[in-house]
């Protein structure tokens, strides 16, 4: 398992990971055996967003013994009531849950506390200075939580969160068709037809910024909805007017920026078996970019999709590499130390490129790569 820094946080996750719906009305020993799996893998991330009892004290009766080999995404702001899920930002209904999730797990700490569905600018503001973020830092400081997350469908109410410096990871829907769609406070819209009626052309510039915004901040984000809630995977059913397969979308997913981890919604063991064989599958099982190319609902002309396809260059240049520390400068309107940074350390830099053009006649992009190379010597100056 290929294993990856969640931002500037300090844990470290196996780039696949799972979601809990896959716990969800299993026995103990079935519990048991998918923490089995995940260890042998190396897949240590679980997210724990129900707050269903039953889930909750399974998990930790598998955990028992070997609670280091996992990292735990524990949700606030879920209860269980009259037998399901409910979301709440009532402090003491917060806290109450916290302590049972912790209780149930058998254990006195969770690696992130992530603080549940905030999909509105309204709702972040009132999160950001309310009980709730309180609280949550406050599990921070006392060793509780080693970091602090929240959870959106919304790339506006996601960035503010980003840019206000109080979290440590984003847990965020990231797919190649959501990827599309402005920000939008109706998680609906995501997978409504009629969001995809009309012409969609490349990635919508709220969503590029927050991925950029992460990466520049040290924010990890951990995905959610990589297969669109299998819609992406069905001709049927996609967006995209075709199906991609399993290995494309957790691809696409693993090359956007700050991306540390895709949670997986396994639901067997079968299931979650298909997601790790990710890590074996050739470059070209994964490989989105003629995928996308070819989708007849959607164009991504002349936007960099990070897929690699320009490699290799005559002067020995990571084209993606470049041209995303380009596009992290491009967002801010000025050059972060940090960015400066990551591109100084760079084997080859912009300003070695020939303008030979062979990338551009590689890219299924159409990508102005030696404009972009251009620009990159110019504002890194070399």
């Amino acid at each position: 398992m290929n294993i990856r820094a969640l931002g500037a946080t300090g844990i470290r996750v196996g780039e696949i990971g799972m979601g809990c719906e896959g716990f969800i009305g299993k026995t103990r020993q079935e519990v048991r055996e998918f923490l089995d799996v995940m260890e042998r893998s190396g897949a240590n991330l679980i997210d724990l967003y129900s707050p269903d009892p039953e889930m909750r004290s399974a998990l930790g009766e598998a955990m028992a013994g070997r609670r280091d080999s996992f990292v735990l995404q524990a949700h606030l702001c879920t209860i269980w009531k009259d037998g399901q899920y409910e979301r709440t930002r009532d402090i003491g209904e917060v806290r109450q849950s916290f302590e049972d999730q912790l209780a149930r797990l058998g254990t006195s700490w969770v690696d992130i506390a992530m603080i549940h569905y905030v999909d509105s600018v309204s709702d972040w503001n009132a999160v950001e200075s309310g009980e709730v973020m309180h609280y949550a830092q406050a599990l921070r400081r006392e060793g509780r939580a080693r970091a602090v997350g929240l959870s959106s469908h919304n790339p506006a109410a996601a960035r503010l969160a980003v840019e206000s410096g109080k979290i440590d990871v984003l847990m965020f829907s990231v797919n190649p068709c959501y990827d599309l769609l402005p920000a939008n406070e109706d998680v609906e819209r995501l997978w409504a037809a009629e969001s995809y009626a009309g012409p969609l052309v490349n990635m919508d510039p709220e969503r590029e910024a927050l991925y950029e915004a992460c990466q520049r901040r040290g924010v990890g984000i951990t995905v959610m909805k990589a297969f669109g809630g299998g819609d992406l995977l069905s001709a049927a059913l996609s967006p995209a007017g075709k199906a991609l397969t399993p290995y494309e979308c957790l691809h696409y997913a693993l090359t956007r920026p700050a991306v540390a981890a895709v949670l997986c919604g396994a639901r067997t063991l079968e299931q979650l078996k298909d997601a790790l064989a990710y890590e074996t599958a050739s470059p070209g099982e994964k490989d989105y970019a003629a995928a996308l190319a070819a989708l007849p609902k959607i164009s991504w002309q002349g936007h960099c999709m990070y897929c690699g396809h320009c490699a290799p260059c005559p002067s020995g240049i990571s084209v993606a590499e470049v041209t995303k520390f380009l596009n992290l400068a491009r967002a801010q309107g000025e050059t972060p130390e940090t960015v400066r940074e990551h591109y100084r350390a760079l084997s080859h830099h912009a300003s070695e490129c020939v303008r030979c053009g062979a990338c551009e006649k590689r890219c299924p992009f159409g990508v102005p790569v030696r404009e972009n190379m251009a620009q990159a010597t110019e504002i890194f100056g070399y």
